[in-house]
């Protein structure tokens, strides 16, 4: 299994360490549309993941946000677009877990971190830092829906065809003109895809190896807060932006400001 060892560039301006993007497959974002309604009436959410080299999507109606149906859904994003070296997510919990057992590693975790892939969480309340992602959600919702859908097999159907119009023939004026599609072919990169079609059972397996990402804002207390644990970090941390890594098979959280590794806690994880 190849284990990715991303490097993560401070943007100059912000002094924000934002995943590098170079090649399709670096950098997913991934986010929920919801809750919306078709007639019937039938709830639903979208799971939408947007590769930002390209700009190619992948989006899948969910009956909900729990894990059983979350995990099936990234795999299924995963499947279309490929497997990224970096998938982003937000901090809501069903990506990362539990607020009671910080370190229990999610299903999310464990799925990524199993296909080699290294999750990102973006700073709480800083919904701009999935930019890409909001934006596209924007548009998901005047093209998606605006189709004439009102059952959840007619959902799939649909985001099908959304996804396959929009990555196809939307043109970027960041891409020069070009669809996503176009992008990813000029770019000739190979992709790396799951080997099945069909997500692996739940509850998944603790991975060995691996590593997973925070990005967060330190105070004037100088402390580092992941989901409730706090990290005395030097003073050199305040106010300003930290990549926290936690390397699963170490045991072990570093600690990087403006690429530096200023600080090392040990951070054990359960066994199973």
């Amino acid at each position: 299994m190849r284990v990715s060892m991303v490097v993560l560039a401070p943007e100059v301006a912000a002094l924000y360490p934002a995943p590098l993007v170079e090649t399709a497959g670096s950098v997913h974002q991934s986010d929920f549309v919801g809750p919306r309604y078709l007639r019937g009436p039938v709830r639903f959410y979208s799971f939408n993941t947007v590769d930002l080299a390209t700009t190619r999507c992948a989006t899948v109606p969910v009956a909900n946000r729990g894990t059983d149906v979350v995990v099936p859904a990234l795999w299924e994003s995963w499947t279309r677009l490929g497997l990224p070296n970096i998938q982003q997510f937000d901090n809501e919990l069903v990506f990362f877990g539990s607020r009671q057992h910080p370190r229990g590693l999610s299903q999310i975790l464990r799925l990524c971190l199993i296909q080699g892939v290294e999750p990102l969480f973006i700073p709480p309340a800083e919904p701009w830092r999935n930019g890409v992602i909001e934006k596209f959600n924007d548009h998901w919702q005047q093209k998606f829906l605006s189709m004439d859908m009102t059952n959840f097999e007619q959902l799939a159907i649909g985001s099908r065809l959304f996804d396959g119009r929009h990555n196809s023939r939307w043109r970027y004026r960041k891409h020069s003109g070009r669809t996503p599609n176009q992008v990813l072919s000029n770019s000739a990169v190979q992709l790396r895809f799951p080997a099945s079609l069909e997500p692996p059972q739940t509850p998944l397996p603790r991975p060995e190896v691996g590593r997973y990402h925070f990005i967060r804002f330190i105070r004037s207390k100088g402390v580092l807060d992941l989901v409730g644990e706090s990290f005395p970090l030097p003073d050199e941390a305040q106010h300003e932006y930290v990549q926290a890594t936690v390397n699963v098979q170490d045991a072990c959280l570093e600690v990087r400001l403006d690429g530096r590794l200023i600080e090392t806690f040990r951070y054990g994880l359960p066994h199973r």
